[in-house]
């Protein structure tokens, strides 16, 4: 199942108590990178996450404290062996600025490949590094450049029903065969069909992730029925907006109303502004929006099993 750790909360610039926001998506042996600010590397040192594992990033936008930990990142990576590709997906038209960044690098033992994502539209997209049932999906934002947020769904495989196996006197060197999807011929002539012996309808896990934008109803429909919610909540101070509006970010009591008409199960904030040292100061307010946020530090993690 995967698991999902906030290395990093902070926006702007990392402070000593709070790198910049970067999030870790394990599942399978293979990680997914959201974002590379500066301090990324120490962070996920500190939320003991293994940089080997990543073979995607996933960039949100192209300012400084999202992007700019990528080239000690990624000579990390060739220095403790790694030989297959790397993938990352970004805004289109932005490959140039990465490249520029990567300008700084000796020449990297493995191949980086650059999947660009439109800005006019959703899309999806596979991701067999990870997992073949694993679907992402980016969506445009509305922030002061071309920014993106993300969507990650598994679909999860029909549930193995051993006590229905046993009923039907089947053998068990034929169980992983049905699991996997394909009939079997039993010796005695009958057909098995995997929905005789699997649950069927089990729901997708799913995972949002939206951070430097205007909050508006699309991120709604975009994050509904995730079981993990993450937003950027800059400030917890209403009397803020304003200031947010001109600079295309949101409140945590933004994220809070997003959440609650996406029906999310549980909501993580992230991307304090640095002027926010104490968020959990608005937990009891922000409760009352959306009951199930979690105002997160360095580190935060959870394992997503339904």
């Amino acid at each position: 199942m995967p698991e999902i750790t906030l290395a990093g909360t902070g926006g702007m610039m990392p402070l000593t108590y709070r790198w910049l926001t970067s999030c870790y998506y394990f599942q399978n042996g293979h990680a997914v990178l959201i974002d590379c600010g500066e301090g990324t590397q120490i962070a996920l040192t500190a939320a003991e996450l293994r940089h080997s594992k990543v073979d995607v990033i996933l960039l949100t936008h192209m300012h400084a404290d999202h992007v700019s930990g990528l080239p000690g990142f990624l000579l990390s990576l060739g220095n403790s062996g790694r030989e297959q590709p790397l993938d990352i997906y970004l805004p289109e038209g932005k490959t140039g600025v990465i490249k520029g960044l990567l300008s700084i690098c000796d020449r990297l033992p493995y191949q980086v490949r650059f999947n660009e994502l439109p800005l006019d539209r959703e899309c999806s997209f596979e991701l067999p590094q990870i997992d073949p049932l694993l679907e992402a999906r980016s969506l445009p934002l509305r922030h002061s450049t071309h920014c993106l947020g993300y969507s990650l769904t598994l679909t999860r495989r029909q549930e193995f029903q051993p006590e229905r196996a046993k009923e039907l006197d089947i053998p068990v060197k034929f169980w992983r065969v049905l699991h996997s999807g394909e009939a079997v011929t039993l010796e005695d002539g009958r057909v098995i069909t995997p929905d005789m012996v699997t649950l069927a309808n089990r729901r997708p896990i799913k995972f949002t992730y939206v951070t430097d934008t205007l909050p508006f109803k699309a991120i709604s429909e975009f994050a509904k029925g995730s079981q993990l919610f993450i937003c950027e909540g800059m400030y917890g101070e209403t009397d803020k907006k304003q200031d947010m509006n001109q600079k295309g970010h949101m409140l945590m009591q933004d994220a809070c109303k997003l959440a609650l008409d996406a029906e999310v199960e549980q909501l993580w904030l992230t991307h304090y502004s640095p002027a926010c040292p104490a968020p959990w100061v608005y937990a009891d307010e922000l409760k009352k929006i959306f009951q199930n946020v979690v105002i997160t530090k360095d580190g935060r993690k959870i394992e997503i099993k339904e």
